[in-house]
């Protein structure tokens, strides 16, 4: 089957070997894959990123820079054959030809892998997957299987969000707007935030948070983001999302959080930072980090594509077919140009 591959730093299309379900998994045709911002991040510092894995202790993320990788885990397919069961199984089986979204999850033995982050089991810029049977939720009539493609990365949002005092508060700042502080804007206003302020220097980007439904939306080389939520009628401490992801952004955020206010940082940095414990000790400020989702945050995202509380169709900003995977991965690196991107392995009447 062909694949997109990470081949030592380069992204390739390739033949690949046909993956077979094992007991307890299920075999998917791929219907649309979205690039993912880690995507970018492994593509240009694969090591980095599993010596990082290795170094937290984090196994699902446990692959070999050296060798092929097949990514994609932001997934929607279809059902071709399940695997033996397991005994003990609850999962249902679901009729062949069925649109499902799936959990990117398998395991290796006893071991838990990510799709699309592992040697051996290919992610979703392919053809054809192998994921646990478990995880697959079949994507409700009349829904547009490429939105649902978009559950996982909204559920990254939701599950932000729901680590966050956000909802208590009846507001948040969201510095960055790129695909996950999209996400989290979303998932504010799927848990009923209404006070949301927004901040990136893209104008498009920009532009995707007022859809999205934020209130306030500031390029903060004119408005510095906290100003512009005081001016909104925030008081007191606030919630921050930090979404951006460079270095030297948390340190900003603390250095412009109001005292005893909430960091939740969802952006993924990629490289080593520094921050200024004084600030955060003398305004006593909290800090989080937050990574995935769980099981009821994923099935949420996608009722909430479905029920058309959140309209992801604007988000989609381009579509590929396999062949130009590595075409998208480097226009994606234009924050100007997309917002996300998905690809095709099977052509658009998948």
């Amino acid at each position: 089957m062909r694949a997109a591959i990470l081949r030592q730093g380069q992204m390739v299309i390739d033949e690949v070997a046909e993956p077979a379900p094992g007991p307890g998994q299920v075999l998917l045709e791929t219907i649309a894959c979205g690039i993912c911002g880690s995507d970018l991040h492994c593509a240009r510092h694969a090591r980095i990123f599993t010596e990082a894995a290795k170094a937290s202790g984090m196994t699902l993320f446990a692959f070999d820079p050296d060798r092929d990788l097949v990514m994609g885990h932001e997934f929607s397919a279809r059902v071709l054959e399940y695997g033996p069961t397991i005994d003990g199984s609850a999962a249902p089986r679901l009729a062949p030809g069925t649109a499902v979204v799936a959990h990117p999850l398998v395991r290796d033995g006893n071991r838990p892998c990510s799709v699309g982050y592992h040697n051996v089991f290919p992610g979703a810029f392919a053809q054809r997957l192998v994921v646990d049977s478990g995880g697959v939720l079949a994507i409700p009539d009349g829904t547009d299987p490429i939105h649902a493609a978009l559950c996982e990365p909204l559920a990254v949002g939701l599950h932000a969000v729901n680590a966050s005092s956000a909802v208590a508060a009846g507001g948040a700042i969201v510095v960055g707007c790129g695909p996950v502080g999209l996400a989290v804007i979303a998932a504010l206003r799927l848990q009923g935030v209404g006070r949301i302020v927004a901040a990136d220097f893209s104008p498009i980007r920009r532009r995707f948070a007022e859809v999205m439904g934020a209130e306030v939306v500031v390029d903060p080389r004119e408005q510095p983001a906290v100003d512009a939520w005081r001016a909104a009628g925030g008081r007191g401490p606030a919630v921050i999302f930090e979404a951006v992801g460079v270095p030297g952004m948390i340190a900003s955020t603390m250095r412009s959080a109001p005292s005893r206010s909430e960091i939740v940082v969802v952006g993924l940095c990629m490289e080593p930072d520094v921050i200024e414990p004084t600030i955060a000790i003398s305004r006593q400020l909290t800090v989080k980090f937050v990574l995935g989702w769980n099981a009821e945050e994923f099935a949420s995202s996608l009722d909430g594509i479905a029920s058309g509380r959140i309209d992801v169709a604007p988000l989609i900003t381009g579509r590929v077919g396999i062949e130009d995977t590595a075409e998208a991965f480097a226009t994606l690196a234009q924050p100007e140009a997309h917002v996300k991107i998905v690809v095709q392995p099977n052509g658009p009447a998948a």
